[in-house]
């Protein structure tokens, strides 16, 4: 097998930047390429957060008069190069402090809103990655373009760069990671970002409903399209509601489309080792789980006198309506009744936040809540909670799933996305699955899978050996980087 050269593009990369599960991805996926024999390049933003001195960025060269046009301008760039840390991965930062110097990395944090120049910030960054690489050598295989913020690469490639060095044979694959969030802009971007205003027309690549659609030129446009998980595949395709219209475009590519389903860093997020977690534990010896749960109510503040015999309920995430939080919000005040504790760690809506307040603050010796992120406190909270929560509307992958199977702790899931490829339901009778499942997005059947946790709960021997069924699957993301090595394949 050849060895492949994969440069991919997206809008941020752990550890450099942390926002969601793309940096996640970022990080993770370039190396277990690596250990398969592919040379991986990643492309991000320098954004104002990135801490260059700490890791070690220094500034490249840039070619020619280094600048990119963006409609009638011409936009100077800058490059700072360097490594994932731990591997020989390489990291270029494409810099202009006229788009990233900024405290939000994909919107205004003082507003919550996008920059009015977001179409701007993407188009930027595009260009001026192709560009610096256009006669890089060796060239590039692959182009791995990850979401809406890479979705025009695919169209500038055979448009504008097919006869550059670095391009001449190369092929372009688009990965989905949430197609809630699609780039949605103006009709007078396209002359903006160097395209005829004639490619704009009813259903055209480029058109969406009278707008330009980042997204979908990507999903066009690229030689491959790859998802998240095999189940977000086939939504996408079925589901206006979770391919936010665009649905039908999936299914005429259905030939180019495949899932495949993210993995996770397994010695990062590993009980045996963690050193943010109070005590150590395996699936041989879980006696020590004890002492994180009760470390982690008394973070949460909560009565410790029933540490012993109640369960922690837990959740991590994003306050909005697709992580769930109506049906939440909705049984929450009578699950607070019974005999159990609940923690979130997690921030977003204001008004949900409110609300969860309001009924929290009701329940203040058994319930509580976090509108933080802090990566100690997120590996606390899987290491110390009895069961995990993750009632989603819709979930393209997911991770916090896959981090509490690791650590023991059983997840209660809707049936949708990569939640559904990786959580099955305990069947007592047979003693196989590894958490409960509810199918339809309402209330009753969200309760009804934690009440079957729940009745189970007090079965020590039965849930000690599902805490198990999930603490040996393999989660790593070497599964994963073969199958996209056989997608980069089968790009040939």
């Amino acid at each position: 097998m050849d060895r492949k050269i994969v440069l991919m593009f997206a809008a941020e990369c752990v550890p450099f930047t942390n926002v969601c599960g793309l940096g996640n991805v970022l990080v993770a996926l370039p190396v277990a390429l690596e250990k398969l024999g592919v040379s991986v390049t990643v492309a991000i933003p320098r954004h104002r957060t990135i801490d260059l001195q700490k890791f070690g960025f220094e500034s490249v060269p840039v070619p020619g008069e280094g600048r990119i046009p963006l409609g009638y301008e011409q936009i100077p760039y800058d490059i700072q190069r360097g490594k994932l840390p731990g591997s020989f991965v390489d990291v270029f930062l494409i810099g202009s402090d006229r788009f990233f110097d900024r405290p939000g990395i994909y919107f205004d944090t003082s507003t919550g809103y996008d920059y009015p120049d977001q179409a701007d910030r993407w188009i930027f960054f595009q260009r001026a990655v192709m560009e610096f690489f256009a006669n890089a050598s060796p060239g590039f295989d692959i182009l791995h373009c990850h979401d809406h913020q890479a979705g025009l690469i695919p169209a500038y490639l055979p448009r504008f760069y097919r006869h550059a060095s670095a391009f001449t044979g190369t092929r372009s694959m688009f990965t989905i990671h949430n197609l809630g969030y699609q780039g949605h802009f103006p009709r007078e971007v396209m002359m903006r970002a160097g395209f005829s205003t004639g490619d704009f027309y009813p259903m055209s690549p480029f058109e969406f409903y009278g707008m330009m659609n980042f997204m979908k030129i990507g999903i066009t446009h690229a030689n491959l399209i790859t998802t998240v998980s095999p189940t977000y595949a086939v939504e996408i395709q079925q589901s206006a509601e979770i391919a936010y219209g665009l649905e039908g475009v999936l299914r005429e590519r259905s030939n180019s489309l495949i899932g495949i389903l993210n993995g996770i860093d397994d010695q990062l997020w590993n009980p045996v080792k963690d050193p943010l977690i109070p005590a150590k534990y395996s699936k041989s010896n879980l006696a020590a789980k004890q002492e994180d749960k009760k470390a982690l109510v008394q973070k949460f503040e909560l009565d410790p006198s029933h540490v012993s015999d109640w369960p922690v309920l837990a959740m991590i995430s994003r306050i909005d309506s697709q992580k769930g939080f109506d049906l939440v919000t909705a049984i929450l005040e009578d699950l607070l009744q019974r005999d159990l504790y609940f923690t979130l760690l997690g921030s977003g809506h204001k008004d949900t936040e409110n609300q969860l307040r309001s009924i929290i603050d009701r329940h203040r010796d058994r319930a509580g809540m976090r509108f933080e992120f802090d990566n100690g406190s997120a590996h606390l909270v899987e290491a110390g909670a009895d069961i995990f929560l993750m009632p989603s509307r819709y979930e393209p992958c997911g991770l916090n799933q896959m981090y509490s199977l690791r650590y023991g702790t059983v997840p209660v899931v809707r049936e949708t996305g990569g939640l559904a490829d990786t959580v099955q339901e305990y069947d007592p009778a047979t003693g196989e699955g590894n958490g409960f499942v509810f199918p339809a997005y309402a209330p009753l059947d969200f309760q009804a899978a934690i009440d079957r946790a729940l009745a189970l709960y007090p079965q020590r021997t039965k849930w000690k050996k599902l805490m198990q069924n999930g603490m040996r699957l393999d989660l790593s993301w070497k599964k994963s980087a073969t199958q996209y090595l056989e997608a980069y394949e089968r790009l040939r």
